[in-house]
């Protein structure tokens, strides 16, 4: 589960806790997944090997499912896959080099 960060308001005086008001921020936490260890992982600007390069993840990081697409087919380190992840506005992985626990869609699909 995902901790929500909170505001508390209320007056700067030590209040009891009847006196707090907490409310959460607009923000909500999104779920990150790890990259297969030892790997780095380019980001393409579609769902396959064919787009260009937008930038290359470092081994060791985690990164934001928005989405998820079938693309190109890929081998990597969890098996092959069609599924690509959106992590950023025009910014795509091989679900093939993220660790989801899953062979399926752990995310909405992308229309």
């Amino acid at each position: 589960m995902a901790v929500e960060d909170i505001a508390v308001t209320g007056s700067t005086e030590a209040p009891d806790a009847q006196q707090l008001s907490v409310e959460p921020l607009a923000a909500e936490a999104v779920r990150t997944y790890p990259l297969a260890p030892g790997n780095n992982v380019n980001v393409r600007s579609g769902p396959g090997t064919h787009y260009p390069i937008v930038r290359t993840l470092s081994a060791g990081s985690s990164v934001p499912i928005r989405c998820q697409c079938q693309g190109e087919s890929v081998t990597g380190p969890y098996g092959t896959s069609t599924i690509w992840d959106n992590i950023a506005n025009g910014q795509f992985v091989s679900d093939a080099y993220v660790h989801t626990g899953s062979d399926g869609y752990v995310a909405a699909k992308c229309s």
